[in-house]
């Protein structure tokens, strides 16, 4: 294990987030596009349900791709931003099946400070641990989706949006035989 589990949750919630938007399409578009996302998530807390929610989750994704391939220094920089502006206090609470972990808002926060603070509090894991490098963007030249890289050897390089490692492997498994022919 590289960190720990609820840090896990919220990175690939992040990834997930991101990847909403990957290779030019949309996948939080409308309400229920992002009650899906939430639930499949597993994401619990209040919600206004309104547009200016969903303006905010999106701005929130915006900033977080960003981040995925920044430098450290800049990667801080936005973490400390996203707690101040969520005005983050970090507690130790229990629900929804789960042991003790932190949380840095309230339920009743405004769903994008719920998300970023998660966010931020699980990157500032990944800069503690120099685990930076875990993050990365997909290795298939037409893809732009994140990757985070969980593996015990560090050797994951395509994103699990799509097929994007099963396409790769297929064409280079074909340009051999071809090669060999």
């Amino acid at each position: 294990m590289v960190f720990a589990p609820d840090t896990e949750v919220a990175l690939r919630t992040v990834v997930n987030l991101i990847n909403s938007a990957a290779n030019g399409r949309e996948a939080l578009a409308a309400q229920a596009d992002l009650d899906s996302f939430l639930a499949a998530e597993g994401f619990s807390g209040s919600r206004t349900r309104d547009e200016a929610e969903l303006a905010s989750v999106r701005q929130l994704r915006h900033q977080l791709a960003a981040m995925w391939t920044a430098g450290e220094d800049a990667a801080v920089d936005t973490i400390n931003r996203l707690l101040r502006d969520a005005n983050a206090l970090p507690q130790l609470v229990k629900h929804d099946g789960w042991d003790w972990h932190l949380h840095a808002t309230t339920p009743e926060a405004p769903l994008a400070d719920r998300i970023s603070t998660e966010a931020a509090m699980a990157l500032a894991d990944v800069i503690r641990g120099k685990e930076m490098d875990r993050l990365r963007t997909c290795e298939a030249e037409d893809c732009d989706a994140a990757v985070l890289d969980l593996s015990r050897n560090r050797s994951k390089r395509y994103c699990d949006t799509g097929n994007c490692a099963n396409r790769i492997h297929v064409a280079s498994y074909r340009a051999r035989q071809a090669a060999a022919s």
